[in-house]
């Protein structure tokens, strides 16, 4: 077999826009030959693939796939909500969020995990997509929850179909009581998270860095009242147990009863349980957030189109 250098590599990429593991791919699977592995990449769908690979895709779907006390959540990637909507792509993020919970959440192994349709890794396979549809698609985030004794509960807002939708939550319980009743306050928490979008599980998760940040922007707003240092300093402790309230899950208000707390709410639930229910953790995504979208102008777009 020829040895695959670095710069055959290299000029592989430059001449079709590739990524680098696929060029190292294609040449490894034709000896070398890099005409032959153009030909590789474009019969693969990967060429067709890259060249859309810089459009945004910010729409998609959210997926998640249980088993036993265990739960995995994907975020995977389309340019827009017609795609998002087509059967293919939702039978690619089912069958992801699928080997995702046999990777324990881990993106990277999952991106690199063999492709449920035997042809290649997953990465592969939305690259077969891409070609296919003619959208960018990415396999963007996953993450996963277990628990020893328990349940990992969860809620899908927007459902776009069974365990896939705009956004996803998972709520891991711990707890030795019945599991249809502790599923139960789970989904509920759930549902919940979705609604309040809490950064975190107890104040003590918070980042340090979100908390010093806030501190010190409510700092700046209290100095402007002109108090003494004193009444600053419990000023913004005042205001930082208000942040908190708005951004820790166990301290937000319960949107199905605003009246208590949704620790409170846990509480009163593993009471009339009769057994212990503790919160361990949630993973909340939802479609696009975070992605900087390009505004779009349709009109141009369309005149465009009827210039070609």
């Amino acid at each position: 077999m020829a040895e695959i250098s670095a710069a055959l590599v290299k000029q592989l990429r430059e001449m079709t826009g590739a990524g680098l593991m696929d060029c190292k791919r294609a040449l490894t699977e034709t000896n070398g030959d890099i005409e032959a592995a153009a030909d590789w990449l474009r019969a693969k769908g990967i060429l067709k693939a890259a060249k859309k690979a810089d459009r945004v895709a910010a729409d998609g779907l959210v997926g998640i796939a249980s088993s036993g006390n265990s739960a995995a959540l994907v975020e995977v990637n389309s340019e827009t909500d017609f795609v998002a909507r087509n059967d293919m792509f939702q039978k690619a993020v089912r069958s992801i969020a699928d080997i995702a919970l046999k990777n324990g959440g881990d993106v990277t192994k999952t991106q690199h995990a063999p492709s449920p349709d035997g042809d290649g890794t997953v990465g592969e396979m939305l690259l077969r997509l891409v070609a296919m549809v003619g959208e960018n698609m990415t396999l963007r985030r996953a993450a996963a929850l277990s628990v020893s004794d328990g349940v990992v509960a969860s809620y899908v807002h927007n459902q776009a179909a069974e365990g896939m939708g705009k956004i996803g939550v998972l709520v891991a319980l711990e707890s030795s009581g019945d599991k249809s009743r502790v599923m139960d306050i789970g989904r509920k928490v759930a549902m919940h998270v979705a609604a309040a979008k809490p950064l975190a599980t107890t104040t003590a998760d918070l980042d340090p860095k979100v908390v010093e940040k806030e501190k010190a922007i409510l700092t700046e707003q209290a100095k402007d009242s002109g108090k003494p240092a004193n009444v600053i300093e419990k000023m913004v402790e005042g205001r930082l147990r208000k942040f908190y309230q708005e951004s820790v899950l166990v301290e937000q208000a319960f949107v199905m009863d605003p009246d208590t707390t949704v620790g409170k709410f846990i509480e009163a639930a593993a009471k009339n349980l009769g057994a212990p229910v503790k919160l361990k953790a949630f993973v909340k995504f939802e479609v696009g957030e975070g992605i900087e979208k390009a505004a779009s102008d349709f009109a141009a777009e369309v005149a465009a189109f009827t210039k070609s």
